[in-house]
């Protein structure tokens, strides 16, 4: 096992469990619902069919980012112990968070000399980034250095595709995507769009079809554009409480490119506040995003 602590955010949807497992520490994300504060994996976080519930009663929950003075908390135990640590971060080009984490851990290292903190940022979101946090913890358990796996991460990062689509177009509208027009005459014809994260981190519409089943569809086509020469031996799917659907996603996948290891999870409220209720989402590693 490498000296350094590996620490990911909770915006990477990966499952508690994992972060147990693999002793991966984590940031946990806030976020409000009905003026009231929750913090995921914490005590009062909501469960999250309970917040997609919510959410199709026709509640808006509102996310925060990490604060500097935040992040300062999560990583000073660590060096305490005199511990490095290696923060992978949530897209700069979707949150404040990455930045928020640089002024932490400026801070630290004048506090403690002895002490490195690098922060990745990682370009991905939800479990692009939980796909992504998975290759760091192979390279960190098969010894690779501090420096090694930030050269490593920074070089993967851009090859980790994002495919998704949601169900809702005023969650977009919401978020700024598409106009209040579009949302209105785009959910009167059953238009489904279908977005990426570029290059840059952001979120950005690549496409409309018509109907859930061809948005979906679309999701694994896209993938046979993208994949190239890239092995994957695993491809992870996330959902915004609708698993049905992320299930016929994965048997497109299986069937279509023999990748039997398919992790998925649902989509927490970080990301599910802004993407809503039935989105999808495919993660896998390929020539171009």
């Amino acid at each position: 096992m490498s000296e350094f602590v590996l620490m990911c955010d909770t915006n990477c949807d990966m499952p508690k469990e994992y972060f147990l497992q693999n002793q991966v520490e984590y940031i946990s994300m806030p976020y409000f619902v009905d003026n009231q504060a929750y913090v995921t994996f914490e005590e009062n976080d909501m469960p999250v069919k309970q917040f997609y519930a919510v959410m199709r009663a026709g509640t808006m929950p509102v996310t925060s980012q990490v604060n500097p003075e935040t992040a300062f908390g999560y990583f000073e135990p660590y060096a305490k112990q005199g511990k490095d640590i290696l923060y992978l971060a949530f897209s700069s080009g979707l949150s404040g968070t990455y930045n928020a984490a640089l002024l932490a851990a400026q801070r630290l290292m004048e506090n403690y000399p002895s002490v490195r903190v690098r922060v990745v940022d990682s370009l991905c979101a939800s479990m692009g980034e939980g796909l992504l946090l998975h290759y760091a913890v192979k390279a960190r358990d098969e010894g690779k250095t501090l420096d090694e796996m930030v050269e490593y991460l920074e070089g993967l990062r851009l090859h980790v595709c994002h495919n998704f689509t949601v169900n809702d177009l005023f969650h977009l509208h919401r978020g700024g995507r598409v106009s209040k027009t579009s949302a209105i005459v785009g959910s009167m014809l059953g238009i489904k769009p279908v977005l990426h994260v570029d290059n840059e981190g952001h979120l950005i519409n690549i496409g409309k079809v018509r109907g859930r089943k061809a948005s979906l569809d679309a999701l694994v086509n896209n993938m046979e554009k993208q994949v190239g020469k890239w092995e994957n031996k695993v491809v992870f799917i996330s959902h915004g409480d609708c698993e049905q659907d992320a299930q016929y996603v994965a048997g497109l996948v299986k069937k279509r490119f023999g990748i039997a290891d398919i992790v998925m999870n649902e989509i927490g409220a970080s990301i599910g506040s802004h993407s809503g209720p039935g989105t999808v989402a495919l993660f896998f590693l390929g020539e171009y995003r």
